[in-house]
């Protein structure tokens, strides 16, 4: 039919958009960390208190919105987040201490926390109506969004400061979210026929690794319901750990430990973040023929010999080829394991899964901090070949008890 097709065309475009957004403000915040330190004046272990205060608030808001879009639709939460996260951007640069920083980043957190709740919500559900495994791709414009504010903030860096910068920000985010945001409003939700289907539905090859069940019956929300949600919650936890690890020590590894230029120690990130990116504009495709459980057992292997190598590799060409190979490991675990999630419980599944997610990443590199401490940054980088080690056999244990899908 020409008319829903057309509509779920830009219900994915907008959804893509605000994706891309949450990723570049994100990012554009990340650049000007060390900047806003200096202005702060705050010690390393106050900026991680002060850091910490984006976990707190995305942890807590992540729970809530799950009501929130449960009650008003994940559309209208998306819009009113996106609002709340590009005001926010531009209130860090404000701050003259830690203590405001940590309150300000809290609120920061509260709106990056429940945007991603509620447009991982509407994604799920557009997976569910178009019965194809998409998903890879919105994260993937998060993906992307990054790069591009990354990017941009280290070339104005220089001639920018942090107020103008991140106030800059607010502006381009609030006119993209009124552009997304009518297109998005506009659009009716994805309203799949069975918001919790079966974990294995629609996953072909993996014909295996399922049951024969006979029916199509929702799946009651019942315990084991909750504790498949959290399973694939900790698949993410245990990925996007990762993902927070090469963000914030990537750099310095390359730098201190194997004494790369500031220039090329930079272009750790990147190529991680490039890996990451064509790996889930890739992710469909793989999902259509590989199914979800292989994707993620694959990936998963391939982000632990990746890391491996980049945190102990004696090279700084070798280490960086590691970060690659770990972030195309690393692409596709997290949008899966986001998506089953959703499938089972709905706006609550999304919002379980995320918050163990998002939470594993932002508090991975605080953990790698320490664990640096205790004994050195090799070390602690890896255990984020050991975090995904776990993701495999999560998805191995799950497929054999026939749910993983």
């Amino acid at each position: 039919m020409p008319g829903p097709s057309t509509d779920l065309v830009r219900l994915r475009i907008a959804l893509t958009a605000f994706f891309a957004l949450d990723g570049f403000i994100f990012a554009g915040w990340v650049v000007r960390i060390p900047a806003i330190k200096e202005q702060t004046g705050a010690s390393a272990s106050d900026l991680g208190l002060a850091l910490l205060g984006v976990s707190a608030g995305a942890v807590v808001t992540m729970t809530l919105t799950g009501r929130l879009v449960r009650r008003y639709g994940s559309h209208p939460v998306t819009v009113a987040c996106a609002v709340l996260l590009c005001l926010s951007i531009a209130l860090p640069p404000l701050t003259h201490s830690a203590l405001a920083l940590g309150a300000v980043l809290l609120v920061f957190g509260s709106a990056y926390g429940g945007i991603n709740v509620a447009f991982n919500s509407a994604a799920v559900d557009l997976v569910a109506v178009l019965r194809r495994p998409i998903m890879p791709s919105f994260h993937a414009a998060f993906s992307l969004g990054g790069m591009i504010g990354a990017g941009l903030g280290g070339l104005v860096a220089g001639s920018l400061s942090p107020v103008r910068h991140l106030l800059g920000l607010t502006v381009i985010g609030l006119l993209v979210t009124l552009v997304a945001g009518r297109a998005l409003l506009r659009c009716e939700p994805a309203a799949p026929p069975d918001r919790t289907a079966r974990p294995d539905q629609g996953d072909r090859p993996d014909r295996g690794d399922r049951p024969d069940r006979g029916d199509s019956a929702p799946r009651p929300p019942d315990r084991r319901t909750r504790r498949l949600v959290i399973t694939f919650g900790l698949i993410a936890l245990c990925t996007a750990y990762g993902e927070g690890a090469m963000a914030d020590w990537g750099a310095l590894h390359l730098e201190q430990d194997l004494d790369a230029s500031p220039g090329l120690a930079a272009a750790g990130y990147s190529c991680f973040a490039l890996a990451m990116t064509v790996g889930r504009l890739t992710g469909t495709t793989l999902l259509e023929r590989l199914g979800r459980t292989t994707t993620v057992v694959a990936g998963g292997t391939i982000a632990v010999a990746g890391m491996l190598l980049g945190s102990l590799a004696p090279s700084v060409w070798a280490a960086l080829f590691g970060f690659a190979i770990t972030g195309l490991g690393l692409a596709n675990i997290f949008p899966v394991a986001v998506e089953r999630a959703g499938a089972l419980g709905g706006p609550s599944g999304v919002a379980a899964a995320s918050t163990l997610g998002y939470g594993g990443m932002l508090l991975g590199p605080p953990a790698i901090g320490f664990m640096a401490d205790w004994f050195s940054l090799p070390a602690a980088l890896t255990s984020v070949a050991l975090l995904a080690a776990v993701a495999v056999l999560v998805a191995v244990a799950t497929r054999r008890a026939g749910v993983a899908g």
